[in-house]
């Protein structure tokens, strides 16, 4: 990244306000580069936190091994192919790693020993977990799940976790809890870019999203076994920090400002880590993915995936003819969703909303589906609005959907105990009984664009 020009470094900025602040400046566009920030007050020289670094197409394609200037839309047939292919290399297990270099247990335990910023202004307290891997393993069948949930710092020794209730981290805590027994716990704050995007994208469950892992960047992920729980954490990640969650052990959490661009959740009760081993390199690197309004660092490189994700789940579900997928940034990736495809029969378009809005992939935290023809790119907002515009009927053309899958940082739940919401689903397309009827659209036929670019390429705009 850096002989790629993507990092921008930034030193002398304290933890307390400007290097949260310095990070909502870079993320309020698309496309700017990465920042490494040193030298940070209070702090010895080579402690540092890495923050943006997925807000830009061109660090994906990078971090992924693409060629760089690749399009948006590749990057969401990459991600098709990937699932498709689902490639799948198992974690290989050492005995050490630079990971190692310095290991507290006891007393000698402080997470506070890394520069943990406070990212937003009003958040409650410092997240050292926003860019991680949080790695668990089921009690009864051994399955092994990392996922990117926010962990919040209270203590030297205490932070606590946040998992959405449904999700896999949530299954496999209650898996112990329900026995009466600790779940065993790693948080992993620095790593290679690639094992945190499998963090944050939706591995089928019982799958190790370790193996995920290895299948993307084509080699095994060396691991080591945690000093107290046994875990599997990555040998050469920056920082790590592993101990127990205890049932009914719940400590105050929050508030952050979260992907949907609120301070959602508020003050709440969450689990608390104990943490019994702290491990980090010779001059870590602490990796923030920080949520906010969006496009942000938590969300936006989740949206090629998920694009590529319910493309296919919309194919597997037998929906034909399905053009593209575009899960718009704007909405964190979640809340809209827009779907192009070419109609074959009355309800074709309302069936693709439908699914799209409900399956895995499309369900959690979702607002907007939007159904268009396949003469819209998905991803060209100021098209898919035209077309709502001018192809919608409000009479015919909505769909209301209650009591669907949300998240309490949704500012649209029905409430903070009942964590569904409702979601439209607006077909878009040309009325399927007026569609050779239909008004032509202004534009050139190909025909005419393909003479006017032979004769005047050089003039003409770039695409």
């Amino acid at each position: 990244m850096e002989s790629a020009g993507e990092i921008q470094h930034v030193s002398g900025a304290d933890r307390e306000e400007e290097i949260g602040g310095i990070v909502d400046f870079y993320q309020r566009k698309t496309g700017n580069p990465a920042l490494l920030f040193d030298d940070v007050p209070g702090y010895p020289r080579g402690h540092r936190v890495l923050a943006n670094i997925l807000t830009s197409i061109r660090r994906i394609h990078l971090t992924l091994g693409n060629p760089a200037d690749s399009s948006a839309i590749e990057l969401v047939h990459y991600w098709r192919r990937y699932m498709k292919d689902a490639r799948m290399i198992p974690p290989s297990t050492v005995k050490s790693g630079a990971l190692f270099e310095n290991v507290h247990e006891g007393k000698n335990i402080d997470i506070f020993k890394i520069p943990v910023p406070k990212w937003h202004e009003l958040d409650g307290g410092y997240y050292i977990g926003t860019g991680d891997m949080v790695v668990m393993k089921h009690r009864d069948s051994g399955w092994v799940n990392y996922g990117a949930y926010r962990v919040q710092a209270h203590e030297k020794n205490v932070a606590s976790v946040m998992c959405s209730k449904g999700k896999h981290g949530d299954l496999i805590m209650r898996s112990y809890h329900e026995k009466g027994e600790p779940c065993p716990i790693a948080v992993v704050c620095g790593m290679h870019p690639t094992l945190f995007m499998i963090a944050g994208l939706e591995i089928p469950y019982g799958k190790n999203e370790y193996d995920a892992a290895g299948g993307l960047l084509g080699e095994p992920v060396e691991v080591i076994a945690g000093p107290r729980t046994g875990l599997p954490i990555p040998a050469h990640a920056e920082i790590a920090f592993e101990g127990f969650v205890h049932p009914n052990d719940l400590i105050t959490e929050g508030p952050l400002g979260e992907w949907t661009g609120y301070y959602a959740g508020g003050l709440k009760k969450e689990p608390a880590i104990r943490i019994e081993t702290f491990m980090h390199r010779n001059n870590p690197i602490l990796m923030g993915a920080i949520p906010g309004v969006p496009p942000d660092d938590d969300s936006f490189y989740r949206g090629t995936y998920r694009s590529g994700a319910v493309w296919n789940q919309l194919e597997a579900a037998g929906i034909p003819e399905v053009k593209g997928v575009w899960a718009h940034e704007a909405g964190g990736s979640r809340l809209w969703l827009t779907v192009a495809i070419k109609q074959l029969y009355g309800g074709h378009a309302k069936q693709a909303g439908l699914v799209a809005s409900q399956c895995h992939a499309g369900a959690y935290a979702n607002r907007f589906v939007v159904v268009v023809d396949d003469d819209i790119d998905p991803a060209d907002i100021d098209k898919v609005i035209w077309a709502m515009c001018t192809r919608f009927d409000p009479r015919e053309d909505l769909e209301i959907l209650r009591g669907c899958w949300s998240t309490v940082l949704d500012p649209m739940v029905y409430s903070e105990d009942d964590r569904r919401n409702a979601r439209v689903v607006i077909d878009a397309c040309r009325p399927w009984s007026r569609k050779d009827s239909f008004p032509k659209v202004v534009r050139n036929s190909h025909a005419l664009d393909e003479r006017i670019r032979a004769k005047f390429a050089k003039l003409l705009p770039r695409a």
